[in-house]
């Protein structure tokens, strides 16, 4: 019988939600299958992955082959690189400590790549609040000083009284000053 390890489909329409499931070939996506080994929700960011590590790389050790999709989630997580290594120990060319060392070293990296991710996002989305609450708090003054200068004109017309009288004033000075000149010039 060949084996497959995919994705068994669950969710509403535009809300998918997957099992990892180790499934014979033959059979429907979404109909019997051997054994459950995790689940992917592709809904968050970063996506949600929960696998049984140790039975998927038995049945990935087994033979059982992965999909596409399936592939790119065990690699991953990790079980395709821990294969890789312990074929690299059944052929002589490593240690089963020197794998296991490769192994969490390579754990370390994902974990804070993935941290990294999170807290990048929650930075970012951080940002985009302030920036959007500094954005509201200049439209609510631009409202404000807006319904103020419409109750007040009065003030207003006080004002721009007061600016043609300096207006004449700076027009009297201006003539003063050219027959100066001219005066100068003679």
């Amino acid at each position: 019988m060949a084996t497959k390890i995919r994705l068994q489909r669950f969710g509403k329409k535009g809300k998918p939600f997957f099992h990892v499931v180790v499934a014979d070939s033959r059979s429907p996506r979404d109909g019997k299958f051997i054994e459950r080994l995790g689940s992917y929700n592709p809904n968050t960011n970063p996506a949600t992955i929960e696998i049984n590590f140790e039975k998927t790389l038995a049945w990935v050790n087994s033979g059982a082959q992965p999909t596409d999709t399936a592939r790119a989630i065990l690699s991953y997580k990790g079980v395709l690189y821990k294969k890789h290594l312990e074929g690299g120990v059944k052929k002589g060319a490593l240690t089963q400590e020197q794998a296991d060392e490769k192994f969490t070293a390579w754990v370390d990296a994902k974990a804070g790549k993935i941290s990294g991710k999170t807290e990048g996002l929650a930075t970012s989305k951080a940002d985009v609040r302030k920036a959007a609450l500094a954005a509201e708090a200049k439209k609510k003054e631009d409202r404000a000083a807006a319904i103020a200068a419409k109750n007040a004109p009065v003030a207003e017309e006080v004002v721009e009284e007061e600016a043609p009288a300096a207006e004449a004033e700076a027009t009297e000075e201006a003539p003063a000053a050219e027959t100066t000149k001219e005066e100068g010039a003679e």
